[in-house]
């Protein structure tokens, strides 16, 4: 990538992101329709919204990063590295990508670009022969390299949330049978949707997944965080329980004002029930915002009440979790600004 981005610096040419009408005529591309489906201006020819799409469909670059979350027993100081790796990681992938466009939107148009083989077809545009052979050997290549990272990562990531409750117990066992099962699992359905996908649907599929993917997460950091100690020794158990009520009974009080300061099956329940319901109303809010854009930005009084409906909703149950006791378990890493931060992520 580095290769192709100091290319793209040398062999493009600024006049790729002045074009007009004449180079669209020129190219024999006579009914455009005033550029409308090919854009215009050839720098951001399709506006904001272009770039939004754009974005979306390359949402999968920002795969991966759940890798560094999964070593964070491993690190010396993980308040510190975690984040920082995190941060790091996403510039240096920006950096990438932001560097890639610019050198493929330099070297050749835009609307000539192919999206089967856009790298090694930028080249073979400028008559640089000997790059164009060697792009489209290395990019094979380093795209088979990187599943075989990605399932590791994703072995250790479910022995992780099987550790916290998360996922099935067998799967929280370490021993090489249930790692070569997992990744044989895993192996198999990463070949079947290959198989039956084109490039572009499973880049959406892929982009979409990792996004349901990050926002359970998510959600996860929330319920784990308001659930109550499992799997203690013995002693520590009977202590615990002793400092609990015999019964618990759920009130509106205590919705806003629980009596323990520690969390409890009570409490662990109303937080269950609470991320259900604004992972429900979440969805409906994106649902009103995406097929109903034009009465909202118009005053239309119907949607504009039920957005309004659905954000005080939203604020309701996000401030009951809130009141919720949190647990004081001693973690290597743990993620501040809760509930919030975790609401804003999704």
């Amino acid at each position: 990538l580095s290769f192709v981005i100091i290319s793209g610096f040398i062999k493009g040419d600024l006049h790729n992101w002045k074009l007009t009408e004449e180079d669209y005529i020129q190219a024999g591309l006579n009914d455009t329709a005033s550029l409308r489906p090919l854009g215009s201006g050839g720098f951001v020819p399709f506006g904001f919204p272009g770039i939004l799409h754009g974005s979306a469909t390359c949402f999968y670059a920002y795969i991966g990063f759940d890798s560094i979350v999964i070593r964070v027993e491993r690190a010396k100081n993980p308040q510190r590295s975690i984040p920082k790796g995190i941060v790091v990681s996403l510039l240096i992938c920006c950096l990438l990508y932001f560097g890639v466009s610019v050198a493929l939107t330099l070297m050749m148009p835009y609307y000539q670009l192919q999206p089967e083989s856009p790298l090694p077809e930028a080249f073979l545009y400028t008559g640089w022969a000997p790059a164009y052979y060697a792009v489209a050997l290395v990019f094979p290549c380093s795209l088979s390299l990187r599943p075989l990272g990605y399932m590791s990562s994703k072995v250790q990531l479910i022995y992780v949330m099987a550790k916290d409750g998360l996922l099935f117990p067998v799967c929280a066992k370490i021993h090489i049978a249930a790692y070569m099962l997992i990744t044989v699992i895993l192996g198999i359905i990463a070949a079947m949707i290959a198989f039956f996908f084109r490039l572009d649907g499973f880049l959406h599929f892929v982009s979409v997944g990792t996004l349901l993917v990050y926002s359970v997460m998510a959600f996860c950091v929330l319920i784990v965080r308001y659930q109550p100690e499992r799997k203690k020794g013995e002693n520590e158990v009977q202590m615990q329980e002793e400092k609990l009520p015999e019964a618990e009974k759920l009130t509106l009080q205590g919705l806003f004002c629980p009596l323990n300061p520690i969390p409890t099956p009570l409490s662990g329940q109303v937080v269950y029930v609470c991320s259900s319901l604004l992972a429900l109303l979440l969805t409906l809010l994106c649902l009103v915002l995406a097929q109903w854009p034009i009465p909202l930005l118009s005053g239309d009084p119907v949607w504009t009440a039920v957005v309004v409906l659905l954000l005080m909703l939203i604020t309701g149950i996000t401030g009951v979790i809130w009141r919720q006791p949190q647990s004081s378990t001693p973690l290597p890493f743990k993620v501040p600004a809760l509930p919030l931060l975790p609401l804003l992520s999704i």
